[in-house]
């Protein structure tokens, strides 16, 4: 029974809270937005083929197997 009571918050104080929150973000430049897309953009072909190797070989052994039977 010992539970501390939660101090409510006026919606002036959240909205100061707010701002002060949103005043510490630091946005990336528009290089490093466009560096980091064409990164994601590489590492989605590498892993895209990666897969595509990956499912194409389990896809052969499946059918070598169903093969035997």
């Amino acid at each position: 029974m010992a539970e501390e009571k939660k101090r409510k918050t006026s919606p002036a104080e959240f909205v100061n809270q707010v701002r002060s929150e949103t005043s510490k973000i630091v946005w990336p430049t528009r290089e490093e937005t466009i560096r980091t897309a064409i990164f994601v953009f590489i590492m989605m072909v590498i892993l895209s083929v990666f897969f595509l190797g990956v499912d194409a070989l389990f896809s052969a052994v499946v059918q070598w197997l169903l093969s035997l039977a």
